[in-house]
């Protein structure tokens, strides 16, 4: 252990105090390992470290990061942290200049620079599973735009809509959560490196400002009290634009369950993407939207985690925060399962105009009468109730004559999936980030 001083610890607090945080560090170990030599070169830049450890630091920590990709270092319980397995293999390799490596770093800083790092990419990521996810909602936007289908409110037929501008509607709400990934990215682009447990470390001058830009942080936490007050409430940032991508998934996929249904029948799910019973032949179960629909939930526990924990915490390091870790990672890498569950299927997904249409029941256009008689010249007030009285009288909606009735883009059959797709285009240079440079 970094912090063995000879003094012998029961085996079961071992097991307890790391508890599954070594599969998760296991995640963050390439991201530990570039903190690590970013650290280095600071070290190298205040005199800690000569021309040739500096050197062999850097080759050492390519050994390692090889290892690693190759799965042949892990992270095991008995190394309980990401830190103690990087720190013992520069030792073992390079004695007293693996040694010097710590100066300067707790492992309270080097976890929340890896942390952040990893963040960064999962922020990123799961942006560019969001633009494919607007991308292909925009082309079913533009190939659904004249199919009508029944508009709902509580769940009863309402006023007439499109297939196109339910997806389109879908396309515009993520690019909201994408500006909301975006955010969140922002915020945890700090580094907090140089900080050490907290409160600094005396006669050392750490080029952090230096550090920071070599491993991409737009800017550093300046004084260092603010690291571990913002441990939790930063993760919370990223926990936060997760649940807002799951909220849209969540209701996304809850229509395409219901539309999918045999009563409905509006859309076809791709076959590939759906499962089957094992008593019942006919079955085709749409599994996938389900357990995206569910997946929400999960982030939310996950977010809730970030929210309490922290809370009543006086300031300075606790070891509760360690599990704000755990519930990151966890938000992170289920995000990612959802996204990919909904690009893999949206492709597949038709929708049947036969059937919407048919659907569509005459008192759809009971709205569409009123106005009518507004044009007219009758207060509208009047109008509805006259609409009301001749329900009995109005035609079967004809998806030409209805949709021609609309004159505003994002009506019914005036969907803009090209003014989405500029939208998007926006977030272009975020989601095709620069490699930092060497400092």
């Amino acid at each position: 252990m970094l912090w063995d001083k000879g003094q012998s610890v029961a085996a079961w607090v071992q097991r307890f105090t790391v508890g599954e945080d070594y599969r998760w560090d296991t995640l963050l170990l390439p991201y530990d390992i570039e903190g690590t030599r970013a650290h280095a070169a600071g070290l190298h830049r205040i005199g800690i470290l000569s021309d040739e450890e500096f050197q062999a630091v850097s080759e050492a920590l390519d050994a390692l990061k090889a290892e690693v990709a190759a799965g042949r270092v892990v992270v095991r319980p008995e190394d309980e942290d990401a830190h103690t397995v990087i720190e013992t293999f520069l030792t073992e390799r390079l004695g007293d200049t693996g040694k010097k490596i710590h100066t300067g770093r707790s492992r309270n800083d080097q976890v929340l620079a890896a942390i952040r790092l990893f963040l960064k990419d999962g922020l990123c990521e799961a942006g560019r599973q969001v633009a494919r996810l607007v991308e292909q909602l925009c082309e079913l936007g533009a190939a659904y735009n004249d199919a009508l289908m029944p508009g709902y409110t509580h769940l009863q037929q309402a006023m007439p809509s499109t297939a196109g501008l339910w997806a389109l509607g879908y396309a515009e709400l993520l690019l909201s959560d994408l500006a909301a990934l975006r955010h969140a990215y922002d915020q945890v682009d700090v580094s907090p490196l140089g900080s050490a447990a907290g409160y600094g470390v005396p006669f050392l001058e750490l080029p952090r400002e230096e550090v920071a830009q070599r491993l991409g942080f737009r800017t550093l936490q300046l004084h260092v009290t603010a690291v571990q007050l913002s441990r939790g409430k930063l993760e919370l940032h990223a926990a936060h634009a997760f649940v807002q991508v799951g909220a849209t998934l969540n209701r996304m996929a809850s229509d395409l369950v219901l539309f999918n249904s045999q009563e409905f029948g509006f859309v076809e799910l791709p076959p590939e993407c759906c499962t089957g019973s094992s008593i019942m032949p006919q079955k085709q179960n749409p599994d996938v939207l389900e357990l995206v629909r569910a997946g929400y939930h999960r982030l939310l526990a996950e977010m809730n985690v970030l929210l309490t924990l922290p809370a009543n915490l006086p300031s300075g390091y606790h070891r509760d925060l360690q599990l704000t870790k755990e519930a990151v990672i966890r938000c992170v890498l289920h995000a990612y399962d959802l996204l990919t569950a909904m690009v893999q299927l949206l492709p597949g997904l038709r929708f049947r105009r036969d059937r919407m249409q048919a659907a569509c029941t005459p008192a759809l256009l009971a709205t569409a009468e009123a106005l009518r008689r507004v044009a007219e010249g009758v207060p509208f007030r009047e109008a509805y109730r006259q609409a009301a009285a001749a329900l009995d009288s109005l035609p079967q909606p004809d998806p030409e004559t209805v949709l021609r009735a609309y004159r505003v883009d994002g009506y019914p059959g005036r969907g803009r999936p090209d003014r989405l797709l500029e939208q998007l285009r926006a977030f272009q240079d975020w989601l095709t980030p620069t490699e930092p440079e060497d400092a």
